[in-house]
């Protein structure tokens, strides 16, 4: 699944805008912009391993935006991250960093992108508070860490935590193999933005505690591709130890890029750039273009998608940074201890072919056709069609195929990711499901539970710029329940709290899933038809073959 684009950065203060002092020698050698504050401004300083930065007061917290956590890619295209050079003098992070080069509104970003951003109720007081730190969605390809529903104030103050967001590395500058291009030397390469991940929780081990966090208490939780990076990350050796908790919500990663198949790609991608991926120079060349060159390019048509153009870049199993598939044949046994939570949407297509009106006034005539362009597990479309009137003999056609998209694309991924977790030997971390029932009322609620609305729940942030949730009393009430659960489960690693009917982890007799309605109810196997129908097909992640 992708997720819909972020929206620009919040506006900084206006007084920050009257910046009086310049100080810190050697800051700009490191790559840092030099402290710059108004006179009388409630600012913060924090320290780090690699220098001192300084964030904002707001509402009690401590704010730090754009906090350095690696060196400037632009130098070292393609390759691994490295840890930043370290400064004198105090650092500014009163603003977000630059997001990765990607198109939308993200973009065009910077090569010079891995930052992170934190809010923090105290610093050096002996905290040792759960740090949640979230992964944003965007598949692959776009996103940052500084979209307004990521805004960690409500978290905070909720639950007496730490919350870091971060960017990273994407697309073809995060994930183009080069591995098996002659002459290129960039093995990692295809999980560099993977490998930017791992740097930023090295980060947050060895400097959250100077913020108020505790290190050995690391949540990790992402929506879409967030999610998924989070899976691979559980199958990554460089990643163990890194966090303690994993909160999902519609992002699976079951199957990575085959080798083979990201090499494809990437000769694709290195010809349409007009260069011969087969040249002694073509890696030299590659690394030379221009950034915006490079985005273009990855529009070009990839050969396993039928409905769009864009190029696909994901997580590749390397045999080395990622040694086998995340969540294939099993669970990865060095995440075994993780206490899990994977969730979803009820109506997750909604995001995205909702907005073709032609999708609300389908045929039966209609329907099969347009099903065969959208759905990714290779079944006859008459048969799926057949089976959702079968099971649902009330559904439209436009119900049908809101429904058949979101079991055959996302869903079945996560059915498979906790029954991998639920066939784990004895002794192993619970699994928790969740499906998010309730939908938002706007646009006369035809969109639903669509993919990305569990974002401001979870984050307690239904008011803030971007939510689609309305801010109802019902909207507030789900809020608590979801973000509630959410620090339940990084304080105790597990999710269930006071406000819930009892949340019963996922088990293979009887796939308990609590979906989050008004109230939330718990349910044995919902949708076991859909289920059932879809698993008669073997299950390869979109993009990833």
């Amino acid at each position: 699944m992708t997720d819909l684009s972020p929206d620009e950065a919040l506006p900084l203060d206006p007084r920050r805008r009257r910046l009086l002092q310049v100080a810190g020698a050697g800051l700009a050698l490191a790559g840092m912009a030099p402290v710059a504050f108004a006179a009388g401004e409630a600012t913060t300083v924090a320290a780090t391993r690699a220098g001192r930065v300084r964030g904002a007061r707001e509402q009690g917290l401590h704010v730090f935006r754009g906090i350095r956590y690696g060196a400037d890619t632009s130098t070292t295209r393609f390759q691994a991250p490295r840890a930043p050079h370290a400064w004198n003098g105090v650092a500014t992070a009163l603003a977000f960093g630059d997001s990765a080069p990607q198109r939308g509104n993200d973009g065009p970003g910077s090569e010079d992108c891995l930052f992170l951003n934190v809010w923090t109720p105290a610093l050096r007081d002996g905290g040792k508070r759960p740090v949640l730190f979230y992964i944003h969605g965007g598949g692959y390809d776009t996103g940052s860490g500084s979209n307004p529903l990521y805004d960690g104030t409500r978290l905070c103050q909720r639950g007496d935590v730490v919350v870091v967001t971060v960017n990273h590395r994407l697309n073809a500058f995060g994930y183009l193999h080069l591995g098996q291009v002659a002459g290129s030397g960039l093995g990692a390469s295809g999980n560099a933005g993977q490998l930017d991940l791992v740097l930023a929780l090295q980060w947050v081990r060895d400097n959250i505690a100077g913020f108020g966090g505790d290190p050995a208490n690391v949540t990790v939780f992402g929506q879409s591709g967030g999610g998924a990076k989070i899976a691979t990350l559980m199958a990554m050796p460089a990643a163990r130890g890194l966090f303690h908790r994993a909160w999902t919500m519609s992002g699976q990663q079951v199957t990575a890029a085959g080798p083979r198949a990201a090499t494809q790609r990437a000769q694709l991608f290195i010809a349409t750039l007009g260069l011969d991926p087969a040249a002694p120079d073509a890696i030299a060349r590659l690394r030379a273009l221009p950034a915006a060159q490079l985005l273009e390019a990855t529009m070009v048509r990839d050969f396993s998608r039928v409905e769009d153009t864009r190029l696909y870049f994901g997580p590749v199993m390397d045999g080395e940074v990622v040694p086998r598939h995340p969540f294939w044949p099993d669970a990865p046994a060095q995440s075994m201890a993780i206490p899990m939570v994977i969730g979803n949407t009820r109506d997750e297509t909604r995001a995205f072919l909702g907005n073709d009106a032609k999708n609300f006034a389908l045929t039966w005539d209609e329907l099969p056709a347009r099903l065969e362009r959208q759905q990714f597990v290779d079944i006859r479309s008459d048969l799926v069609v057949e089976e959702y009137r079968r099971l649902y003999p009330q559904y439209t056609p436009s119900e049908v195929f809101f429904a058949a998209t979101t079991a055959g694309r996302s869903w079945r991924g996560a059915v498979e990711e906790l029954e991998a977790r639920a066939r784990q030997p004895a002794g192993a971390a619970p699994t928790w499901a969740y499906q998010l029932d309730w939908g938002s009322p706007l646009d006369e609620g035809k969109f639903r539970a669509f993919h990305t609305l569990d974002i401001p729940l979870v984050f307690d942030n239904v008011r803030q710029p971007g939510s689609r949730t309305g801010d109802g009393a019902d909207a507030q009430a789900l809020a608590d329940r979801m973000s509630d659960a959410l620090l339940a489960l990084a304080r105790h690693g597990d999710p269930n709290h006071a406000g819930l009917a009892r949340w019963e982890p996922y088990t293979m007799a009887r796939r308990q899933t609590l979906l989050f309605d008004v109230p939330a109810t718990l349910a044995d196997d919902p949708r076991g038809g859909e289920r059932r129908f879809w698993q008669q097909a073997p299950f390869v992640q979109r993009g990833t073959m």
